[in-house]
């Protein structure tokens, strides 16, 4: 497939390079591929420059976010969850139409420090806000209740034995992003249902949060075990 991975932190890398290992057709999207490149420090979290992952990834074109979703058949939303409405909005409604959005974001807001808590939430998430904001995609809410390592290589965690959640109002759609994810090696892929499901995926990541600062590493995942 051709496909179009927003954002250019640690999980949209992580997801691109896991793509184009599969033999996808994947280009980065950013707001500004020359500023991206050029960055020579680590960005908040620690992650290193881009212009190093990108040198060990050459075959994946960096442009900006019109010109990735315009060529795409399906779009990955990698980038912050507090900007990815701007994102997909620089991406283009017209270039979003009639495809799969597969949103991995968190709605994290830092603005009463560590740990992060969520906005939206309870009501309402931020795969429902892309889908009323773009209502011609199809939006798909997965992957977000894992660290990135974990989301290309769950056989990292328990033999692969821990469980993936889609969320979203087009079956098809689903189903196009449960193929996927089943090629990164997921086996017990979870159908919550339409897009508002995603309330309850996107509040595993408070308690997330805390595991992750209880055990002092992200490698780790949910089994939904019946």
């Amino acid at each position: 497939m051709k496909i179009a991975v927003l954002g250019t932190g640690m999980v949209g890398c992580t997801i691109a390079g896991a793509l184009a290992g599969l033999g996808h057709d994947v280009v980065i999207g950013t707001r500004d591929p020359q500023a991206t490149l050029a960055r020579t420090e680590p960005d908040t979290m620690g992650t290193p420059p881009f212009a190093q992952w990108h040198a060990a990834n050459s075959g994946v074109g960096v442009v900006p976010f019109a010109d990735a979703a315009a060529g795409a058949e399906l779009i990955v939303n990698a980038t912050n969850g507090g900007g990815s409405l701007a994102a997909l909005t620089a991406a283009g409604s017209g270039n979003l139409a009639g495809k799969v959005i597969m949103d991995i974001a968190n709605p994290l807001d830092f603005s009463r420090g560590m740990p992060p808590s969520l906005n939206p939430v309870n009501t309402d998430s931020l795969g429902e806000q892309i889908q009323r904001s773009f209502p011609k995609a199809h939006v798909v809410k997965t992957l977000n209740t894992m660290t990135a390592s974990v989301m290309v290589d769950p056989a990292r965690v328990a033999g692969g034995e821990h469980s993936v959640f889609v969320s979203g109002n087009d079956a098809d759609a689903k189903a196009a992003v449960t193929e996927i994810l089943k090629s990164f090696g997921h086996r017990d892929v979870i159908d919550l249902g339409d897009i508002t499901s995603a309330r309850g995926a996107e509040m595993i990541l408070p308690i997330w949060l805390r595991i992750w600062g209880a055990l002092g590493t992200g490698e780790f995942n949910f089994k939904i075990a019946r």
